[in-house]
């Protein structure tokens, strides 16, 4: 059994260049998504955010490779987007202010009674934010995005070429500060994290 890789499937939108950013056109695609609010770095609601995701993700995935069509993919990576009420208040030293929207894309032959089939699977274990997980479609749309090497932290001069690419493209900021963790953190190190910065724009 072939193992499908939506990463490639999807390059255009999972793999980035650190030199230059680009647009991208994000059509529907369906994820798996949880809402909630706090640093990341210090708050339970996000990491019982992420645990949730995963481990439903993962278990979509397996009953997919033991269902009828045996289809076995690669779970995809997380994503987040990221902000706070009045965004020009955005800052990376006001964390605990954050809100955010955790996401995992789920590829075609997911479905809702598929994810409810899991999620009642899963219902036994200790997963506090399991019950918040929604499934459905988003359409970001229109967008800019670059690569971005290194910690979390050491952003701000990527997400600063990011913003000014929109506006030397005669576009202006729309939506949600939007960022795809491509590294698993808890084995690469730091230096080497590679995180996808993407902003929606409007022309």
């Amino acid at each position: 059994m072939s193992k499908i890789d939506f990463k490639k499937v999807l390059k255009h939108l999972y793999s980035a260049s650190a030199k230059q950013p680009t647009l991208v056109d994000v059509p529907t695609l369906n994820y798996l998504s949880i809402d909630g609010a706090g640093d990341p770095n210090t708050s339970s609601e996000y990491q019982q955010a992420v645990q949730a995701l995963f481990s439903l993700a993962y278990t979509i995935k397996f009953a997919i490779k033991k269902g009828a069509a045996a289809t076995d993919y690669a779970v995809m990576p997380l994503q987040g987007q990221w902000w706070v009420d009045d965004m020009s208040q955005f800052s990376v030293a006001r964390k605990d202010e954050w809100k955010w929207t955790l996401m995992i894309m789920q590829p075609p032959p997911v479905t809702e009674p598929l994810v409810q089939a899991c999620r009642e699977k899963l219902a036994k274990k200790d997963l506090v934010a399991l019950a918040k997980v929604e499934f459905a479609a988003f359409a970001e749309g229109k967008a800019a995005q670059i690569l971005h090497i290194g910690p979390f932290s050491e952003e701000g001069p990527t997400i600063a070429r990011l913003h000014r690419f929109i506006e030397e493209s005669d576009a202006s900021l729309a939506g949600k500060h939007h960022e795809i963790y491509l590294s698993d953190i808890r084995r690469a190190a730091p230096a080497k994290w590679k995180t996808i910065i993407r902003q929606p724009l409007k022309k």
